[in-house]
């Protein structure tokens, strides 16, 4: 991107609450030949109250974590 570059994000709720959508426009004409858009959307799905966990800390196994321990060294090898 270059220092001509001018974004537009819209967020919105719709769906009467179960879906999240995002639209946005970019438009750099030092990088780009022509403005382009993109929409993504999220819905909402109802299967059970979500778990609390810390982004940035304690996440570094984050899809194994509740089915093996991780491991630890007792000191670093490096």
């Amino acid at each position: 991107h270059t220092d001509k570059m001018h974004v537009i994000e819209r967020w919105k709720i719709i769906d009467g609450g179960n879906t999240v959508e995002v639209s946005m426009n970019v438009e750099d004409p030092g990088a780009f030949t022509t403005p382009w858009s993109a929409t993504q959307r999220w819905r909402r799905v109802h299967q059970s109250p979500m778990m609390e966990i810390a982004c940035n800390e304690n996440n570094a196994n984050y899809l194994e974590q509740y089915r093996f321990p991780m491991p630890t060294a007792e000191k670093s090898d490096f």
